[in-house]
């Protein structure tokens, strides 16, 4: 029988109130508060950074402030890049790939509530992965919905909210973002 963790990352109902989910989001929480009070230059960061996103390659960077649910729920590309401000909701894994720059104040959401408001009053949820491709810029300000994969080498522009898929060499734009262009 699978966890409520393992119901979690597989896009299947989970109960959030969860001992193990509960306590990785109190640790993740601990964690952000005060990797929120360095900066990526001081000090302890990059071991705090390490803690709390497990597998962080050394060629990339997370600028605090920075908040997260869980943190073992990010896999991150070497030499990519997220900006100050950034809430990654890791319920889902968050893949970002190779060479990826995140601007300021991005978002991505991964958790999906339950459309039917009796259903919402229950300490459940499903969560659905997010994957952004290698070589992709998201300007400040976007946010990324849960289930969304941005394709390689794409440019979201700044203050777009993407609900569904962008195809790879794309660039996308607006509320919700559509395709604009091909870049290839």
């Amino acid at each position: 029988m699978k966890t409520e963790m393992e119901k979690m990352r597989s896009r299947e109902a989970y109960a959030f109130a969860d001992a193990e989910i509960r306590a990785s989001f109190v640790h993740a929480k601990k964690l952000c508060a005060r990797l929120n009070r360095i900066s990526s230059v001081d000090e302890g960061y990059r071991e705090m950074i390490e803690e709390l996103v497990p597998g962080l390659p050394a060629s990339s960077e997370i600028c605090p402030p920075f908040t997260c649910d869980h943190g073992h729920g990010i896999r991150m590309g070497e030499h990519s890049f997220i900006n100050y401000g950034c809430v990654v909701l890791d319920e889902a894994f968050v893949t970002i790939g190779h060479h990826v720059k995140i601007g300021p104040h991005c978002q991505l959401f991964t958790p999906q509530h339950p459309i039917d408001y009796r259903q919402r009053r229950e300490p459940r949820e499903t969560a659905f992965p997010i994957t952004i491709g290698d070589d992709t810029w998201l300007g400040g300000g976007v946010v990324v919905c849960p289930g969304v994969t941005i394709g390689r080498r794409c440019i979201i522009a700044a203050g777009s909210v993407v609900i569904r898929d962008v195809p790879d060499d794309c660039m996308a734009a607006g509320n919700p973002a559509v395709v604009k262009k091909r870049l290839a």
